[in-house]
């Protein structure tokens, strides 16, 4: 935080504030003038009237210490020879000067108080028969005392306002957090949902499309076909009002409401993508080893599930190969290949869920990457798409890639 300068701490006065500050200078510019008052009428009657006029015009001056607070208090200090009563407004504008603890500023006037003090000494008439030293003495005192209470004043002024500051800062940084996590927690529920509408509303259109093309089927067959897809479409619709009324909630991240996927939950992936049509090789070699921890399985069933649907939008009439690897030590491994150029397709893509995906392996520790292959790798005789993810076991890994690779 840059050091505060005093016109951002100096609290603004309200009337109140004036008017007991004027009352203590008044008082104290009368209590000064007491001791001579008297002398003033009897022997310079001249000088009496001249001390009221301008110590009333110090008091009009002394309004504006904190627009011009040195030259209000060097105009005040001049004044004190000819004014007791300006003692007040003098001392005023001293101590509203220290408050800004500029230290050439506060030992300038603090001299010229001492100085004019003991001018004003030699020239009102008084009957004091004190000796000059201590006259000085006291007035050196009573000027220690004003400038420090003065320099108190604006060094605890200063610290309120650093305090306050620190905490409206830490308040705005932990507003900011707070919507940060509400963003991110948002994110990642559009996430988890465009997954899961993304391959509902695929199932959907591979449905609708094995409809148009197959002329030989029953009503009865007919009615089934037509009632998965009402079926898949409430699902959908269901997903769809609660994503959306997830992100339209500006105040709450409202969690998942429905279970998420677990490593048992891949082959029923698989299997319900069979029964809706698809072509699909599926080959689990971590059936051998220990499930899985739950974040790394359901970032494998993401991906498996977000390479069905791509599989049934852009090659429904191709094999999709499925492959799953890996252990403990080495990691998981998901493969997902089809050969290209396998019947029509009529379903739209927004292109976001390989970058999705991709930050999904990444948050993980892992890396994902998809592409066009030639075939000569993986035995088929013709270009294929395939997409490869690594997943570390645990997130206690930095993530790279697998042995061998």
């Amino acid at each position: 935080m840059d050091q505060p300068v005093p016109e951002d701490y100096q609290p603004r006065l309200r009337w109140y504030g004036h008017a007991w500050r004027y009352a203590l200078s008044l008082a104290l510019g009368l209590v000064v003038w007491s001791p001579v008052m008297e002398a003033q009428l009897d022997e310079h009657p001249a000088l009496f009237w001249v001390d009221l006029l301008v110590g009333l015009l110090a008091f009009v001056l002394v309004a504006f210490r904190r627009r011009w607070p040195f030259t209000i208090a060097l105009v005040t200090i001049l004044m004190a020879p000819l004014s007791s009563l300006s003692a007040g407004p003098a001392a005023l504008a001293t101590v509203s000067l220290a408050t800004r603890r500029r230290w050439w500023q506060v030992i300038t006037i603090g001299a010229l108080n001492v100085v004019f003090s003991l001018v004003y000494y030699a020239v009102q008439p008084s009957d004091s028969v004190d000796p000059w030293y201590v006259n000085l003495g006291v007035t050196v005192a009573v000027v220690m005392a004003i400038t420090a209470w003065g320099m108190f004043i604006g060094s605890r002024r200063e610290l309120l306002w650093t305090l306050r500051q620190r905490a409206e800062t830490a308040e705005a940084e932990r507003d900011l957090r707070a919507a940060r996590a509400r963003s991110n927690e948002r994110a990642r529920i559009a996430r988890e949902m465009h997954d899961v509408l993304a391959h509902r509303i695929s199932q959907i259109s591979l449905h609708a499309g094995a409809l148009t093309f197959r002329q030989d089927l029953s009503a009865d067959e007919m009615r089934s076909s037509v009632a998965v897809i009402q079926a898949k479409a409430h699902e959908a619709l269901t997903d769809l009002r609660e994503v959306l009324g997830v992100l339209r909630d500006d105040e709450v991240a409202v969690p998942l409401t429905g279970p998420q996927p677990t490593y048992d939950d891949l082959g029923r992936l698989v299997d319900d993508a069979r029964a809706a049509g698809a072509a699909i090789v599926y080959d689990d070699r971590l059936a051998g080893h220990e499930p899985p921890p739950a974040g790394v399985a359901r970032t494998a069933y993401r991906i498996v599930q977000e390479g069905i649907t791509n599989a049934t939008k852009h090659a429904p009439a191709a094999t999709l190969h499925v492959e799953l690897s890996g252990s403990p030590q080495d990691g998981v491994e998901v493969v997902l290949r089809n050969a290209l150029g396998f019947g029509p397709t009529h379903t739209p893509g927004a292109g976001l869920g390989l970058v999705g995906l991709t930050e999904r392996a990444e948050l993980r520790g892992g890396w994902l990457a998809h592409g066009i292959e030639d075939g000569s790798t993986d035995g088929l005789r013709q270009p294929s798409f395939v997409l490869r993810a690594w997943l570390p076991w645990s997130s206690d890994e930095t993530g790279g890639r697998p042995a061998g690779e």
